[in-house]
């Protein structure tokens, strides 16, 4: 073998360390941390390798970046030598040219292309020659960390930052708001969103309103009492007495239930307010997330919202929590409530007391329900007036038309989307 096919198969080797360590450099910055986190607690070895090389990440940039130029630099060195030696001074160009083209598309281009859309696959390919070589560039590696820190401490920049609970959590909602487009996943991709929403949504936006809720006069004959509470389709219903704002206790239905049986159908002698648990006041600045907490620590489902001035606002419960995040869950007790009624033209009838999160959670919409509740608080809020019946307004390229109003109520509106919102 002469020596210029030595240098050309030395320089052949060299552009596959070249494409090895470029098609490494991106997976191994790519590729996804949770799904690598998952395949090592399922026993794989590769991935726990992976997971190693992507914890000292600096480390491993470093070794790769030195060995891809330290390949680079010396393929193109032996073929400048090789053109030298058959054309001369010309071969300096030749050389440049064509090494320029070649470590482009064979060394670059094409394995970062291949390894960007196969991130997961390459990234355990390669992980056993890359531990490899981080071992044996590592102290060389070390001593350029020591230089690079010196020149971000020179300039007064940060060399590295830890991960702030925000950051994370800005990750997780980009990860799961990236899927938009895919149908298959959409009540995956609510609910994942509603669970990190726990901690900044208050119990007072999915509470149950007083208006809805169903309370009894303890003061009342107990065959009343017990009429009411059969009648109810709750099982915790709150008792007052003297007035509504004073609630002396939640009774079960089923304690009371019990009570009947045990008197043996005998009401006259059934005390209701003894067999009610002591109520349970909770702000309605309480997050879910630690409403949620509470109830799990408490064992209880059921708690009562109250305002800054301790006037009764509604209840909540468990169930409550958990619808907000897998949508409604009715059983053959509950009352359906018509809600949301699509019309032909694409618009939407919707009652003035459904909630901004429910709609938006339902279509997608991303109306802003920091200042109001309700689809007819956020009117409110927007109009700064109570508007009219026929009244139009536009708001967030939402058109709004008021269609019904009970006294100072809005109670049933006609939302046109952005999307079927036409100028007139």
């Amino acid at each position: 073998m002469d020596e210029l096919t030595l240098t050309l198969l030395v320089i052949f080797v060299l552009l596959i360390a070249s494409a090895f360590f470029s098609g490494s450099e991106t997976a191994l910055t790519a590729v996804s941390r949770p799904a690598m986190h998952q395949l090592e607690q399922d026993g794989s070895h590769r991935a726990k390798r992976v997971n190693r090389l992507i914890a000292t990440r600096d480390r491993l940039i470093g070794a790769l970046l030195l060995g891809n130029n330290m390949v680079n630099i010396l393929a193109s060195s032996l073929a400048t030598g090789a053109m030298v030696a058959l054309f001369g001074d010309a071969g300096i160009a030749y050389a440049t040219i064509g090494m320029t083209v070649i470590v482009v598309m064979f060394g670059e281009v094409l394995p970062k292309t291949y390894a960007i859309y196969n991130v997961n696959k390459v990234a355990l390919f390669v992980s056993g020659p890359v531990t490899v070589v981080t071992e044996l560039l590592g102290p060389l590696v070390k001593a350029i960390e020591v230089v690079a820190r010196l020149f971000f401490r020179l300039f007064g920049a940060k060399y590295a930052t830890d991960v702030s609970i925000e950051t994370a959590m800005m990750e997780l909602r980009g990860a799961i708001e990236v899927h938009t487009s895919q149908d298959e996943v959409q009540e995956e991709r609510r609910m994942l969103r509603s669970i990190l929403e726990l901690g900044d949504v208050e119990v007072g936006e999915v509470m149950t309103h007083r208006k809805s809720t169903i309370t009894i006069d303890a003061d009342l004959p107990p065959a009343e009492i017990v009429d009411q509470i059969l009648g109810s389709p709750f099982t915790r219903i709150p008792l007052w007495r003297g007035d509504a704002d004073n609630i002396i206790g939640v009774v079960h239905a089923k304690d009371v239930l019990r009570a009947v049986r045990a008197l043996g159908g005998e009401l006259d002698s059934l005390d209701v307010a003894e067999l009610a648990a002591d109520p349970w006041f909770i702000p309605d600045s309480t997050t879910l997330l630690e409403q949620l907490q509470a109830f799990r620590a408490r064992r209880e489902h059921f708690a009562l919202v109250v305002d800054e001035y301790g006037a009764l606002m509604g209840v909540v419960t468990l169930e409550d929590i958990l619808e907000e995040i897998v949508g409604d869950i009715a059983d053959e007790h509950d009352v359906t409530v018509a809600g949301v009624r699509p019309q032909t033209d694409g618009s939407f009838v919707v009652d003035g007391s459904v909630t901004i999160r429910d709609l938006n959670r339902q279509f997608e919409w991303r109306l802003p329900d920091d200042q109001a509740t309700t689809i007819a608080g956020l009117l409110l809020h927007e109009s700064r007036q109570i508007p009219n019946v026929g009244q139009v307004f536009r708001f967030y390229g939402f058109r709004f038309e008021v269609v019904r109003r009970q006294r100072n109520q809005i109670t049933t509106i006609r939302i046109l989307p952005p999307s079927t919102v036409v100028e007139e």
